[in-house]
C-alpha cells in the first residue's frame, strides 16, 4: 500500500521504503584484509540481515568516468598518514589495497543485485574521497575543473556512469543519482561569490545539472544534497530535484562539548585545556605528535591536524560520560530541531510532488570508538526520528550514520538497527 501523506513519483520498480545503509566511500577504502568491505556479500548478508535493502556509496564519477587521463585499473589506496586517523571516523583506513575500480564498482552492483538490494549513486569527490588515493592525482584533476563547470562535470560523468550501468543489465539498482554528497558543505561552494548565499549561489548550477541527467536518463530520480539543509528557505533548492534528499545532525550535547572544549579551534588556542581533560593518559603534546598528513590530503578533505589530534588521542569514556552528563540540558530543544526541520522538508515535499528521504543524521561527528549515539540515549533519540520519518511519509530514512559496517559500535547493535528498520518499513501497511 503506498504510505500516506507521500506523493510518490516512483518507477514501478523501486521500494516503498528505502532502508538506508551508509556505505560512502568505505566500499572501495576499506578493502584489505580484516577490513569491512574485504568480502562484499558478506557485507551485504549482513546488511540484508539487519533490515536494509539500500545502501548510499560514493561511486566516484568523475574519477571513473570524467575527462582525465589517470588509469582507474590499478589505483592504489592509502591511509592518510603515519599512524593517523585511527581513532576517527573514516579514517581509520589501513592502505595498500589496489582497486580495479570500475570493476570493483562492477561487482558492488551484481552483488546489489543478488541481495536484492538498491543503491543511492552520489559521490563524495569535492569533500573527501580523493584523500585515500596513494597519489594526489584524483584531487588534482578535480581542482583543475573551474568551479562553474564542476557541476556539470559531475552531471556528465553520471550519464556515463548510468551508460554503464545499463550496458551491464543493472541499472534497475539505481534508486536515484546525487549530484554531489552535501553541496554546502564541498568545494562545490567555490561559485559562490563575495556576500553571496551558497545555497542561491548553486541553485542554477545544480538545476543544470539536474537537467543534464534527466534529459538522459529521465526514467532515473536525481537530486542535490544537503548537509546543513537551508530548512527555512527551501527556495534556495533546486526546483527540479526529483527527491527532497537532506541530512538532518542535531548536535545539541554534542555541539556544546566542542565548544566548551574547542575540538575544531587552531594553534595556538589549540588544545585548550578543557580539551585535554579529555584525552587518554597516553596522549602526546600536540606539539611533539608526530603524526603527518601530507598538505594535498588535507587540503583533499575537512578534517585538519588538529581535529586528527582530538579523534585519534580522545578518550572515548571521558567523552562519552561528558554528554551523558548533559545530555538532559538539550534533549527537548534536540527533539524540537529535528520535527521543524522534518516537518518543513515533507512539506516541500509535498508542493513538490516528490518523495523525501534522509540519507544521514541524527547527533554528529564524533570519535570512532565513542559510544554515546550508539548507546541508550542515542537510540532514544534515533528511534522518535525514524518514526517522525515514518509518521510524516517519508520515503527512505536509516537508523543513523554510525549504523554502518566501517563505524564498529554501529554495527555491532544488530537488535537496534532491524528494530528501527522495522519501525520505518511497518509505516506501508498503514
Amino acid at each position: 500500500m503506498t504510505p500516506p501523506n507521500t506523493p510518490l513519483r516512483l518507477p514501478a520498480h523501486l521500494p516503498d521504503r528505502l532502508r538506508i545503509c551508509l556505505w560512502d566511500f568505505s566500499w572501495y577504502t576499506q578493502t584489505t584484509p580484516g577490513e569491512p568491505f574485504e568480502d562484499l556479500d558478506r557485507a551485504f548478508r549482513e546488511l540484508v540481515d539487519r533490515g536494509y535493502n539500500t545502501i548510499r556509496i560514493c561511486a566516484a564519477p568523475i574519477l571513473l568516468f570524467g575527462e582525465h587521463g589517470i588509469d582507474t585499473s590499478t589505483l592504489r589506496f592509502a591511509a592518510v598518514g603515519d599512524s593517523v586517523g585511527e581513532g576517527t571516523r573514516w579514517y581509520n583506513v589501513q592502505g595498500g589495497a589496489v582497486l580495479d575500480l570500475k570493476e570493483h564498482l562492477l561487482a558492488l552492483f551484481e552483488a546489489a543485485r543478488r541481495h536484492d538490494v538498491y543503491v543511492i549513486v552520489s559521490s563524495w569527490e569535492y569533500q573527501q574521497s580523493p584523500a585515500f588515493l596513494e597519489t594526489p592525482t584524483w584531487h588534482d584533476a578535480l581542482t583543475a575543473i573551474p568551479p562553474d563547470r564542476r557541476h556539470q562535470a559531475l552531471a556528465e560523468a553520471e550519464v556515463r556512469l548510468l551508460d554503464f550501468l545499463q550496458k551491464h543489465g543493472l541499472l534497475d539498482r539505481v534508486a536515484y543519482v546525487e549530484v554531489h554528497n552535501e553541496v554546502d558543505l564541498s568545494r562545490l561552494t567555490e561559485v559562490t561569490g563575495p556576500g553571496e548565499d551558497t545555497f542561491h549561489a548553486q541553485k542554477p548550477y545544480l538545476e543544470r545539472a539536474l537537467e543534464i541527467l534527466q534529459d538522459a536518463y529521465p526514467d532515473v530520480l536525481s537530486t542535490a544534497c544537503y548537509g546543513i539543509p537551508p530548512y527555512l528557505d527551501l527556495t534556495s533548492m533546486p526546483g527540479n530535484a526529483q527527491v527532497a534528499h537532506h541530512h538532518f545532525y542535531l548536535y545539541g550535547v554534542l555541539g556544546a562539548l566542542e565548544d566548551w572544549a574547542k575540538v575544531r579551534s587552531q594553534p595556538p588556542l589549540f588544545p585548550t585545556p578543557e580539551l585535554k581533560t579529555l584525552l587518554r593518559d597516553d596522549a602526546p603534546d600536540f606539539d611533539s605528535w608526530t603524526g603527518h598528513v601530507e598538505p594535498w590530503r588535507l587540503a583533499a578533505t575537512g578534517i585538519s591536524p588538529s581535529m586528527f589530534y582530538t579523534y585519534d588521542w580522545v578518550d572515548p569514556v571521558k567523552w562519552d560520560d561528558w554528554l551523558y552528563r548533559r545530555y538532559q540540558e538539550h534533549a527537548a530543544a534536540m527533539r524540537e530541531g529535528l520535527s521543524a526541520r522534518l516537518r518543513a522538508v515533507s512539506a516541500w515535499a509535498r508542493r513538490h510532488g516528490v518523495p523525501a528521504v534522509i540519507g544521514e543524521g541524527w547527533i554528529g561527528y564524533t570519535p570512532l570508538e565513542a559510544g554515546f549515539e550508539d548507546g541508550p540515549a542515542g537510540q532514544e533519540f534515533a528511534l522518535e526520528a525514524v518514526r517522525s520519518c515514518a509518521d510524516l511519509g517519508y520515503w527512505g530514512t536509516l537508523p543513523g550514520s554510525n549504523s554502518a559496517p566501517h563505524h564498529p559500535g554501529g554495527w555491532q547493535n544488530v537488535d537496534f538497527q532491524q528494530r528501527a528498520n522495522r519501525l520505518f518499513d511497518s509505516a506501508t501497511d498503514n
